[in-house]
């Protein structure tokens, strides 16, 4: 009998691989960094190729660490960084380009331009979202538009369009299976999230052939089998990372709102069966769910959290570890006055704006380590009570807890910070890893593993 469900992680800056047994206890975790290619300011690229060899390697590794084979793997459920974009040829599998990931802005100047000719409502209304470059469509358009020959294979069908999981599924199943579910799908520009459709009228605007885009299905659904480890292991889940930690976080019922510290920082709030349309910013999106029948959140996205945290170790080498910024923080009284602007690729929600660009205000002689490091913290709390005053504001919801995930988490000042601010509970597990936690329930609801609540 199979003793664990495999969930893959696609990260931003990493992937993952977590070993689930049946009671949802983490039994073995491999994880590798991949590279970031930015060649120009606010591009931002991955290698498709290298995305799939590392999560290759890492889901081996952990079934190397506790001497798992396929055979013990009940199923596997995939998550991922969403609105990232990558086309791939049909026949060679070989990529067109690399992928452009959620943060990259070079489609902002076209998103402009349909925002001119008045298309902001016909999107809303359709899609949930706003018109913006952090979604895969324009980034998909940009391919077809400026990579050599694009336009004419695609148009001839040869070439295949995904987000991270749908490339993932594909190179898992030998290039037998292309989908996605629908919360990825959702973060498009092109899915209706009301009829459950790619939409004519906007595959239309964008010239994008409907015989590129995967098939969508529920996200706890069958979408194929693995081949890539020898036995085959059926793929039972899948879901874009910020609904998967909705999912693992238990929220599946109308007015629980969790928000997850990464890279950026995620705030959903479950609004049952009822899509609602945000007058403050938000994102109107849809939720991981079997489909029995659809599901709906209100999101707040922040395009730059934890990589502030990153940029302080990395470039300004002001830490050395994520670790140490609690107690740095905490040994000035205050800010000092600094407050900083976390915008390296734009202000997402409720902001919108594309152009936006990091600021650091209120420096004096008397500003050291100390104040910069605290200003940094501070800045995600700052941006995630913005999101919550927009959704107290769409929904009039009285919100009693603030259920959290992710790695900055573990931050004892940055989470006693944010709940003094927004002046609730802060619900933190004890299990951080709540987007994987997401992708193994799915997983599990196709099988006879228990979901654990």
């Amino acid at each position: 009998m199979a003793k664990y469900i495999m969930a893959l992680d696609a990260g931003t800056t990493s992937n993952r691989c977590i070993l689930f047994n049946e009671h949802g206890e983490m039994c073995s975790v491999s994880q590798r960094e991949f590279t970031q290619f930015f060649p120009k300011p606010g591009w931002v690229e991955h290698d498709a190729n290298e995305i799939w060899a590392t999560q290759l390697g890492v889901a081996v590794e952990a079934m190397q660490k506790i001497g798992a084979t396929a055979a013990d793997i009940a199923a596997i459920g995939i998550t991922n960084q969403r609105e990232t974009a990558i086309v791939w040829d049909k026949k060679t599998g070989e990529p067109v380009y690399h992928a452009i990931v959620w943060q990259c802005r070079r489609t902002s100047e076209y998103c402009d331009s349909l925002k001119e000719k008045g298309l902001t409502d016909t999107f809303r209304a359709k899609t949930g979202l706003v018109i913006d470059a952090y979604f895969s469509g324009t980034k998909l358009r940009w391919i077809l538009e400026n990579v050599e020959g694009a336009r004419e294979k695609a148009e001839k069908g040869e070439l295949l369009f995904g987000t991270v999981e749908t490339w993932l599924i594909w190179k898992l199943t030998g290039g037998k299976v292309h989908a996605t579910d629908r919360t990825n799908a959702s973060r498009t520009m092109l899915y209706n999230i009301h009829t459950l459709c790619w939409d004519k009228e906007l595959l239309a605007l964008f010239d994008i052939p409907e015989e590129m885009l995967p098939t969508v299905l529920p996200s706890s659904s069958f979408f194929g089998y693995c081949t890539a480890f020898g036995t085959p292991i059926p793929i039972c889940g899948v879901a874009g990372d910020q609904q998967a930690a909705l999912f693992g976080q238990g929220c599946t019922e109308e007015g629980q709102v969790k928000n997850t510290y990464g890279t950026g920082c995620f705030l959903l709030m479950h609004t049952g069966h009822k899509a609602v349309c945000s007058s403050g910013g938000l994102l109107t999106t849809l939720a991981a769910d079997e489909g029995k029948q659809p599901s709906y959140v209100l999101e707040g996205s922040v395009f730059t959290a934890g990589a502030v945290i990153k940029w302080l170790r990395d470039d300004l080498k002001l830490i050395e570890t994520a670790g140490e910024t609690a107690a740095i923080a905490q040994s000035v009284p205050n800010n000092g006055g600094v407050y900083f602007v976390p915008a390296f690729t734009g202000l997402g929600a409720p902001y919108w704006d594309m152009f936006a660009r990091g600021a650091i205000l209120g420096l004096s002689a008397g500003c050291g380590k100390g104040h910069m490091v605290r200003a940094a913290l501070e800045c995600l709390a700052y941006r995630t009570y913005d999101l919550l005053e927009s959704i107290r504001k769409d929904t009039s919801a009285v919100l009693s807890e603030l259920r959290v995930d992710g790695g900055a988490v573990q931050n004892d000042f940055l989470m006693q910070f944010q709940a003094d601010i927004l002046n609730i509970p802060v619900f933190r597990l004890d299990n951080p890893e709540l987007t994987a936690l997401g992708a193994f329930r799915l997983a599990a609801l196709q099988t006879d593993f228990p979901s654990p609540a």
